[in-house]
């Protein structure tokens, strides 16, 4: 009876621990894709977005982000800047943590955003301030696949589901590959609170920026209408 009891705990114990490295490895993993995504130390780039309709070029626009990681809380301080085209050159974003604020600078009005905003074709507000995946999800490792990426390049990636942890960011949740040695975010899904799939994310042309290679684009495909996508190019 003993005996059995010990067995009986020892795998409630293992399962237990197991439990808690996994979680423990997917933040991690998470969090070593964010880097690649991101720079530790404050940064600059110029994002330009291109709205695809059946193949066609629709829509346009580019912006200066400029970003800082709080120091406190390691979320991103961010500040957009639209420069093209003409008619929305100076309007401006401000995001602290999860606040996301809009300034007009001919009304002189500033208004409060929600991330999940569209911004441009599939890309919403939240798609082009810098965000820390792994400050705003809880990760859950659900195994390992092969999967093809945005350049038709077959790639091993952890598959990672991420579950809201506040509801003020852009997706209730996702489901991310991260290539296993090199952990650069390769492939995601976006879902709404109902469950719908709202676009696929490609994460391609990696160079090498400010001191690692980083993804210079990503495509966004929208999760009913294939033909509409929209790709983020990331410059300077």
């Amino acid at each position: 009876m003993k005996s059995a009891l010990l067995v009986a705990a020892l795998v409630a114990w293992f399962c237990v621990a197991h439990g808690a490295t996994d979680a423990t490895d997917a933040q991690a993993i998470l969090a070593a894709s964010d880097a690649v995504r991101n720079p530790s130390k404050p940064f600059g780039v110029v994002v330009t977005l291109i709205e695809y309709r059946n193949r066609k070029q629709a829509d346009g626009n580019t912006l200066e982000v400029y970003s800082k990681a709080d120091s406190t809380g390691g979320h991103y301080r961010s500040l957009i800047r639209f420069v093209n085209p003409p008619r929305d050159a100076n309007k401006l974003l401000l995001k602290n943590g999860n606040d996301l604020w809009f300034f007009d600078p001919a009304s002189k009005a500033s208004i409060r955003l929600s991330p999940q905003q569209r911004l441009l074709g599939q890309a919403a507000n939240g798609d082009v301030v810098t965000v820390n995946l792994a400050k705003d999800y809880k990760a859950e490792l659900l195994g390992e696949e092969d999967v093809t990426d945005g350049e038709r390049v077959s790639r091993h990636c952890h598959k990672l589901r991420l579950a809201e942890l506040s509801p003020d960011v852009t997706y209730n949740h996702i489901d991310m590959w991260i290539e296993t040695g090199s952990a650069r975010p390769v492939k995601a899904h976006f879902y709404a609170e109902s469950g719908r799939l709202l676009k696929t994310a490609y994460y391609r042309k990696f160079q090498p920026q400010l001191g690692t290679e980083r993804p210079t684009e990503i495509v966004i495909i929208d999760g009913l209408d294939p033909n509409w996508v929209t790709v983020m190019r990331f410059s300077d």
